[in-house]
């Protein structure tokens, strides 16, 4: 009987190889463009004023020194907007992903009369919108300028997560799963929480890391609706140091640091206390959201 040649001692022809060595040569400097500005933020944020200031800090930190970061933390207004968009992330995160949640899984379901409707209505808030004053006057007539509110509720449910969670809905949890739960005499709620969540950890994670992202970097409405410096954000407060340079009014510049060596080292070191919390994250949900990706766009 013949044998034929095992596919384990099979060689990659040289046009293969060439192909993956380009591959591998253009990821590795994507990878360089990419890095290289962040470890340059690092970099400066850990490196002494003078050093920054002058330019002197191309890769590694020149003169280690914490004083950004000791001026910075003892800046009352990055403090508070630490403190406010830590609250509106979590509390913004969590009513999001249950109203998001409880819309989705009932479009998901066929037995559900009108979901083409519903469906077509909320695509259709994606292609025509109020507008910015319409918006504002709705948020004003329902007494949230000003408050928390106005960073949690308009912008609790994104059209593109409902879809997403839709899709993942429909190719998770079949029909037939349903019906058998309806036979044992299981209530909506009761399947909802016993089955439906538990297998819902790959989307309810994707939910929450792009919810997060998006309360965590809120800026534009926290423009708009909000005038107390108490409920500012801290994207909103980074924006009056940076830019307003309001970081640095009413602090006296010593022989060493002046303003605007004070203004750049605090410009890294800000940058860096920003993006911790979303790095820090994302390698938790790192795996669940690669899994939800994949079975939306496989089986949706």
């Amino acid at each position: 009987m013949f044998v034929g040649k095992s596919n384990t001692g099979i060689r990659d022809s040289f046009g293969d190889r060439l192909f993956l060595a380009g591959v591998y040569i253009f990821l590795i400097v994507v990878l360089a463009v990419i890095l290289y500005p962040l470890t340059f933020i690092v970099s400066s944020s850990f490196s002494a004023p003078e050093a920054v200031s002058s330019g002197k800090v191309w890769l590694w930190p020149v003169d280690f020194s914490l004083i950004g970061y000791k001026v910075v933390f003892n800046n009352h207004q990055v403090m508070v907007g630490y403190g406010n968009s830590a609250f509106y992330t979590f509390f913004g995160t969590l009513v999001s992903v249950f109203l998001t949640v409880v819309l989705a899984y009932p479009l998901s379901r066929r037995t559900f009369y009108g979901r083409t409707l519903f469906m077509f209505l909320i695509i259709f808030t994606m292609m025509f919108s109020g507008g910015l004053i319409p918006e504002y006057m709705v948020v004003k007539e329902l007494g949230m300028l000003d408050t928390r509110w106005a960073m949690i509720i308009p912008k609790a449910i994104a059209v593109w997560q409902v879809i997403i969670a839709r899709t993942f809905f429909q190719s998770a949890i079949p029909d037939e799963l349903v019906e058998a739960s309806e036979m044992d005499g299981c209530g909506d709620l009761r399947f909802m929480w016993s089955v439906v969540l538990p297998l819902a950890k790959p989307i309810l994670a994707i939910l929450v890391l792009m919810y997060a992202i998006s309360q965590w970097n809120a800026y534009f409405d926290a423009l708009i609706y909000l005038r107390s410096e108490e409920l500012i954000p801290l994207q909103l407060a980074l924006r009056n140091i940076l830019i307003l340079n309001t970081g640095t009014m009413g602090m006296e510049a010593s022989d060493v640091l002046d303003r605007q060596m004070l203004a750049d080292l605090m410009k890294y070191s800000l940058i860096v206390i920003a993006s911790l919390p979303v790095l820090i994250i994302y390698p938790f949900v790192q795996k669940y959201f690669v899994k939800g990706m994949l079975i939306g766009s496989i089986k949706g």
